[in-house]
């Protein structure tokens, strides 16, 4: 049943491909590798090293792996595309806490399928941390409009 999760994956990337960008797309290219490293790194501590929580199996896995990609990527995307970013604080704090909820729910899709599985771990863990997360792509992209802006003084 795992391989349900790929599928909607993939078609989160076709989506994400095809969405009319308001980034520009060395934004959307930095953004997107700092989402995927930053990703990758925690489930390297957490999952590795701890054994909180693992893909399909404790320890590393390729299909894992793949799924990071898979899901990283677009999510980071979709995300950051449609970021309130000129808006009221209001504004920004519930998108984040939209896509946080939206996260808890595709993770503990995933948890019934068996992609992902919880040793240590708890889903609510992951409601608590997903808006910080998301708080930490957005000061990523903010980074890297001001180097941009920088840039092209």
């Amino acid at each position: 049943m795992w391989i349900l999760v790929y599928i909607f994956f993939i078609i989160l990337n076709f989506i994400a491909y095809f969405v009319p960008k308001r980034l520009y797309r060395i934004e959307i290219y930095s953004t997107t590798l700092f989402a995927l490293l930053f990703g990758i790194v925690v489930d390297l501590i957490l999952n590795l090293h701890y054994g909180l929580y693992g893909y399909f199996d404790r320890g590393f896995q390729w299909r894992g792996l793949i799924g990071e990609f898979l899901s990283f990527i677009p999510i980071s995307i979709l995300f950051l595309n449609y970021y309130p970013l000129h808006k009221s604080y209001k504004s920004q704090l519930f998108y984040i806490l939209i896509w946080s909820v939206i996260s808890t729910i595709i993770e503990w899709l995933m948890l019934k399928t068996e992609f992902f599985n919880e040793y240590e771990w708890e889903l609510w863990y992951s409601a608590v941390a997903y808006p910080f997360i998301f708080l930490i792509l957005v000061i990523d992209l903010k980074i890297i409009k001001k180097l941009l802006k920088q840039a092209s003084c």
